[in-house]
């Protein structure tokens, strides 16, 4: 064996020897600050070279007073070393601890303060916290306006069940008590409460669905043209009964893949709402087009616009809104939008608003 195999081989075994009990001293202080782990670190690489100088001189490579001068170098060296490892461990320590505590304040005030946090590795932990906490401060104000869409839901559905309710109840009484001259009209006014309160229980039962995520969807391939003409079909009595003129028109052949009863509940809730919001004489055009893998539906209306304040409450469970969208008596308790953009979403699409000068647009856009 040569000369430098053999130094090679020495020095291998007694530097993984170090490093064994390196090891060992890691493991028995893992619980410890880190400046201990940095400063073994430094030891290990110092003791490393150490051992193997000595192993060397013991198979006759350094001479008594060259390995003398060698040890003391190392012992030097190696002390500056394990001195240094626990400055920087010591720093280590304090960008670790000034994380935390911006981590306990975090989780006190739901917001993460921006700043240097020393490495690489602590400032992108601590970006990651940033937007944990912007997400986080989201869900929050998401969670805030949902509850108070419920409260408002359970106080206008309680207002417009006791509405009606009542209504039946005075009609009922008045037949029994024979004390009506028109008994007719009393049963087709009964009839109409009726269809109300149903049409309500049944937007409670949609929304239910896509809340608790049970909306099973048949999808399948649909012409979102034929869609809209069937849509606009079914609201022209309304439309000719609120003295409003409807119409549409498809620039593009759209084909999506969806449930075509869901998604024409969605249009018909989207149509029905511009049409009741819409004066006398008034405008309704819905529209539909094709662009580079997106399919649009546009609504556009004349109700005089939703003032800004409310453009974000649109989609709310219970949003009626006000000004020149004040509900009517048959308008609900106001879920259609909800359920729309619940039905919209299921189908990886998106649902907006937007003011014109002379109304205001809702437009679908579905994945084609």
């Amino acid at each position: 064996m040569s000369d430098h195999v053999l130094i090679i081989a020495i020095s291998l075994g007694c530097s993984a020897g170090v490093c064994v009990l390196g090891a060992g001293l890691v493991w028995v202080l893992r619980r410890r600050s880190l400046r201990w782990g940095i400063a073994v670190v430094a030891l290990v690489a110092v003791g490393s070279f150490v051992a193997a100088l000595m192993g060397t001189a013991q198979a006759m490579f350094l001479s008594a007073h060259d390995l003398q001068v060698a040890v003391w170098v190392s012992v030097v060296a190696g002390t500056v070393s394990v001195a240094f490892a626990l400055v920087v461990g010591q720093l280590a320590v304090r960008w670790s601890r000034i994380l935390r505590d911006a981590a306990r304040d975090f989780g006190t005030q739901s917001s993460f303060p921006a700043g240097d946090r020393g490495p690489a590795e602590f400032d992108e932990l601590a970006a990651e916290l940033r937007r944990t906490s912007d997400r986080l401060n989201e869900a929050q104000a998401r969670e805030r306006r949902l509850e108070t869409s419920r409260r408002e839901l359970v106080a206008w559905v309680s207002h417009d069940l006791r509405t009606p309710l009542a209504g039946l109840r005075a009609m009922t009484e008045a037949l029994e008590d024979e004390m009506v001259a028109d008994p007719a009209a009393y049963y087709t006014q009964m009839r109409s409460e009726v269809h109300r309160m149903t049409r309500m229980v049944d937007d409670l039962f949609e929304l239910s669905r896509i809340h608790s995520g049970t909306l099973q969807l048949s999808l399948q391939e649909v012409s979102l043209g034929d869609l809209v003409s069937e849509t606009v079909a079914g609201a022209s009595a309304v439309a000719r009964a609120q003295g409003v003129r409807l119409g549409g028109r498809a620039r593009d052949e759209a084909l999506v893949t969806a449930d075509p009863a869901e998604l024409s509940r969605a249009l018909s809730n989207l149509v029905i709402n511009a049409v009741r919001h819409t004066p006398v004489d008034g405008q309704v055009v819905v529209r539909v087009r094709a662009d580079e893998g997106t399919a649009e539906v546009s609504i556009d209306d004349e109700c005089g616009g939703i003032p800004v304040e409310d453009l974000a409450r649109v989609f709310d469970v219970a949003w009626r809104g006000n000004h020149a969208r004040t509900p009517t008596a048959d308008s609900g308790a106001g879920l259609g939008l909800a359920i729309v953009q619940g039905i919209v979403e299921a189908h990886r699409g998106t649902v907006s608003v937007t003011n014109l000068s002379h109304g205001c647009r809702f437009l679908v856009r579905l994945p084609v």
